[in-house]
Order: structure tokens, then C-alpha cells, then sequence
């Protein structure tokens, strides 16, 4: 394709993951199932696909790739569907602002006015993702604090206790550590706080990973920990 000559908006590259098909249907059948969600945003369906993913085959084993080794964190969580993270096209501006565009680039994306000196900025772990991909270090004295907001969209009047398996070199905790709903659609906001042990990164362990699960008496939601030990990156 000739770039300087064609007015296309898009382009089609081949080599697309067998992915994309299946979750293409798992995103239809959640949008038009007899429990059909029609209002549910991509970030919705994209949230309830995370949360409700099985480490484990029909079998029993665990779930390989395709070299046959055991997928890993980074691939699978397991969890049921009953809490749900929810992120708006708003969310993402103090994202980009903080990804070094400018106003003038911002807008085009938005298609509305943007100033980013009003806005702020926010890191991409900050984001309401399903998941918390972080970098840090042996040269990272700070901790770092993100906070996730879900949506009950089960019974009612549910509880979720904090089961956490915390990655390897890092130290974490999480404020509150007990979820409490008493109306559907109801929202809270947790608090979690990551950082590095001594010497992360420096044993030979380039990432470390782990979950943060939210247990209730029926059901469970896992979001995935990716830790990548970056001992040359000095994070703002």
C-alpha cells in the first residue's frame, strides 16, 4: 500500500493470532446471550474475558501454549463472573498526557479539547485494567500506589475477602482487604501499594508474578501481577 497516495483509515495485516476470533465470539455471545449485556463497553467485556479466564483444561491439567510448557500468569487467571472493573475514554487522557503527546496530538484522538496541564498525568499501571503490569528495581526506593475500582454486578449482598499471592522480591499491601457490597452495581475502590525487596533483579529473576484475588463464598476474581525487575530504568 502506498501510503502517500491512499486516503484509507485503516489498513489489514495478515498474521492476526487465532486469538482474535475466539475472543470475538466470547465478546458477541456476552453481548447477546439470554443474559445479554448490550450495554457493556469494550472495557467491560474486555474485564469480564480477564476475570473469567480458567488456568486449568477440561481435564484438570494445566493450560499449555504452544510450545507445551505450562502457561504462565502473564497468559491466565482464573476467576468467575461477578466483579467487574469498568474504564471510560475519559480514564485514558491523563494516560496520554503522561505518554509524552501533546494537547494538539491529544485532541485528535478525542476529538474535543484537551489540556493536559489541567488534566494531570497518570502511569499506565494507574489505568482500571483487570491486571497490574509493574517495573521496578533494586534502584527503586519508592513505593508505587494504584488504586482499581470494580462494580458488583452479583448478588447483592456479597462479600470478597483478599487472597494474595505476591510476586517474587516484592513486598505489597492492600487497602481495604475485605470488599463489602450491599446493592448490585454498587462500586468500591481498593488501594495497593508494591515494592521492590532488596536485591530484586539481581538474582537472575528478570520478572516476577503473582495475583490479587478477591474470594467471596461462591464465586472469586483474580486480576494477574506482572513484575518486570528493570535495574537500568530510573521511573518517574
Amino acid at each position: 500500500m502506498d501510503w502517500t497516495q491512499s486516503n484509507a483509515t485503516f489498513n489489514i495485516m495478515s498474521g492476526t493470532s487465532m486469538s482474535c476470533p475466539h475472543l470475538s465470539g466470547i465478546a458477541g455471545l456476552l453481548k447477546s446471550s439470554h443474559e445479554s449485556h448490550p450495554d457493556w463497553s469494550p472495557a467491560a467485556i474486555k474485564s469480564a474475558i480477564m476475570t473469567s479466564a480458567n488456568v486449568l483444561n477440561l481435564a484438570g491439567m494445566p493450560i499449555v501454549d504452544q510450545m507445551l510448557n505450562r502457561a504462565d500468569v502473564l497468559q491466565l487467571v482464573q476467576a468467575m463472573l461477578t466483579l467487574r472493573k469498568k474504564i471510560t475514554q475519559e480514564d485514558y487522557i491523563p494516560y496520554l498526557c503522561g505518554s509524552n503527546y501533546t494537547d494538539k496530538q491529544i485532541q485528535i484522538i478525542t476529538q474535543k479539547t484537551v489540556n493536559c496541564s489541567q488534566v494531570g498525568v497518570i502511569p499506565e499501571a494507574q489505568l482500571n485494567y483487570p491486571s497490574f503490569s509493574i517495573t521496578t528495581g533494586s534502584n527503586e526506593t519508592e513505593s508505587q500506589y494504584y488504586t482499581r475500582t470494580v462494580r458488583n454486578i452479583g448478588p447483592a449482598s456479597s462479600t470478597y475477602n483478599l487472597d494474595l499471592l505476591v510476586p517474587h522480591k516484592m513486598g505489597m499491601s492492600v487497602k481495604p482487604e475485605v470488599l463489602t457490597f450491599t446493592e448490585v452495581n454498587q462500586e468500591i475502590t481498593y488501594h495497593v501499594e508494591f515494592i521492590a525487596e532488596d536485591g530484586a533483579g539481581k538474582d537472575g529473576v528478570a520478572f516476577g508474578q503473582g495475583y490479587l484475588r478477591w474470594v467471596s463464598d461462591k464465586h472469586n476474581v483474580t486480576s494477574p501481577i506482572s513484575v518486570i525487575f528493570d535495574n537500568h530504568s530510573i521511573l518517574i
